[in-house]
């Protein structure tokens, strides 16, 4: 299946425009080379992600300055236990109208109305409150007095954990998590990027960001990763790590049936395919392969598998898990050819 001429030339626009963007947020961000490509693969994947990382590692930043450089709105929720869902999608205001002095209610638009929402410590607010950002990032709308508010376009939630303070919060069930595209793992920078970052953070220096692209080429760009053709053996492969998650399986590896009370349901299976499109499409290829499969399985499967009791006492991590089922399963596109393409 080939791609059609436009699509080509807008995926090698697609690629420089993510070169841009990229040398627009080293003026501000040192590293996280991995954490902005993850986060631009989900933009472009229509997608949503979950940041887990210590705090002061520029997260904000990063995000306000991603909003910048490609033009769009950005705001900023932190959540507490007292915080109410209409404090997140809007309320039912009375009014009165000066000339008639009749009365009546006006919904007055929450931060939710936005492109790029940051929901700061999304585990500190209580389920009720997590429930109404969830619902809104699945249905892209928030309903009030019997009138639904449609989301601007596109709409992208960002949402941090701290991994460490566990006193006195709400963990978003496995159902909820797996609205999230990616869980992302915010690492510490490495030695030369910390002393980078002090020379460049304490002086007296602020760069300008330019605008890179704008909501309209985002949306547009957004259809062209959906129509890039997969070849059967990616959708193959796809599927067999999926499945290999799961216990239950009569063909699951021993380690999985023995170290994951739970794996990914087929919401995975869709994800690998779609970002791994994006990724593809980022890098100007218009064509989706193994590697790029490979790339995203982390940040999609890590919230999506449970490790059973044995796994957890003996200190067997989600990407330990996956990384070790990764390195089991063969790559080779010949292994894939019409085994059950297309059934």
């Amino acid at each position: 299946m080939s791609t059609p001429t436009d699509d080509v030339e807008a995926i090698e626009k697609l690629g420089e425009t993510r070169d841009q963007i990229v040398a627009e947020l080293r003026k501000v961000i040192v590293g996280m080379d991995d954490v902005v490509d993850e986060m631009m693969i989900a933009i472009f994947s229509r997608g949503h992600c979950l940041l887990v990382g210590v705090p002061g590692l520029a997260k904000t930043l990063l995000v306000s300055s991603l909003a910048k450089t490609m033009s769009l709105g950005f705001k900023r929720i932190q959540f507490t236990p007292d915080l109410m869902p209409s404090d997140i999608t809007g309320t039912e205001l009375l009014q009165e109208d000066p000339a008639t002095h009749a009365r009546s209610f006006k919904f007055e638009k929450g931060p939710i109305f936005t492109n790029l929402l940051l929901a700061d410590e999304i585990n500190r607010t209580p389920p009720k409150t997590q429930a109404a950002l969830l619902e809104a990032m699945q249905e892209k709308r928030v309903s009030s007095g019997g009138e639904d508010y449609k989301l601007d376009a596109p709409f992208f939630v960002l949402a941090t954990q701290n991994p460490i303070e566990q006193e006195g919060t709400y963990p978003l069930p496995e159902a909820q998590l797996d609205r999230f595209l990616f869980n992302i793992t915010v690492k510490y920078p490495t030695r030369s990027e910390e002393l980078e970052i002090m020379k460049s953070v304490t002086g007296d220096n602020e760069p300008e960001l330019k605008e890179v692209v704008d909501a309209a080429a985002i949306i547009e760009f957004q259809h062209v990763v959906r129509r890039i053709p997969v070849a059967d053996h990616v959708f193959e492969y796809a599927a067999s790590i999926v499945r290999a998650t799961r216990p239950s399986e009569p063909d699951a590896p021993d380690f999985v049936k023995e170290l994951m009370a739970w794996g990914a349901g087929p919401r995975a299976s869709l994800n690998l395919i779609v970002a791994g499109k994006a990724r593809a499409a980022l890098r100007s290829r218009s064509h989706v392969a193994i590697e790029d499969i490979q790339a995203v399985a982390l940040p999609i499967l890590r919230h999506r598998i449970v490790p059973s009791f044995a796994a957890r006492s003996e200190g067997m991590t989600p990407d330990a898990l996956i990384t070790r089922l990764l390195e089991g399963i063969p790559a080779d596109e010949k292994l894939y050819a019409g085994a059950g393409a297309g059934a």
